[in-house]
């Protein structure tokens, strides 16, 4: 199956057809393009603009959807600029949004457009706890809530048992004093 899309006249695409291998002779790309464009004018009408897009992304950089921008330019399918990152910009030959700094390679990252940064993930502080991103600030979750008639610290205070994947009533002494 060929994939066609339709473009209006700012190169924006606003439909994707798909069209069976047969209409157009079976022919690779880009031989496959003019008589797939025939085609979608003889459905669409005359006066419409196609261009070929690749379910694979084997060329034109990227599979297009509604809303991609197509770039004589670099005869590639742009994405959408991500929402939120004005900062980002588009990188020429890959035909991706970037941010403006690289994302660090030694550990976990996300981006920040506040501050123009990335910011890091911390370890969590046991294995089985999961980062709870929503409601903000982000925080580490153990799997158990921690149990209502504790706090932090003083009487009825509980520490976290990685083995057991439970919270531990602890004698209340300042020597003994975990933080959940």
């Amino acid at each position: 199956m060929a994939h066609f899309v339709q473009l209006d006249t700012n190169n924006l695409v606003i439909d994707v057809i798909v069209v069976a291998n047969g209409v157009i002779s079976n022919l690779p790309f880009p031989e496959s393009e003019p008589v797939g464009v025939a085609f979608c004018q003889s459905l669409y009408g005359q006066d419409t603009i196609w261009k070929q897009t690749s379910y694979n992304s084997n060329f034109r950089k990227h599979f297009a959807g509604i809303d991609y921008t197509y770039s004589v330019d670099l005869d590639a399918f742009i994405s959408p600029k991500p929402v939120g990152n004005p900062s980002w910009v588009l990188n020429p030959v890959t035909a991706d949004w970037e941010p403006p700094i690289p994302m660090p390679t030694d550990g976990a990252y996300y981006w920040n457009e506040a501050t123009v940064s990335w910011v890091e993930i911390p370890k969590p502080p046991y294995p089985s706890w999961t980062l709870q991103i929503y409601p903000l600030p982000s925080r580490w979750v153990a799997p158990v809530p921690y149990p209502s008639d504790g706090v932090p610290f003083g009487p009825n205070h509980y520490s976290w048992d990685e083995a057991g994947r439970q919270w531990i009533l602890q004698p209340s002494s300042d020597e003994n004093m975990d933080v959940p």
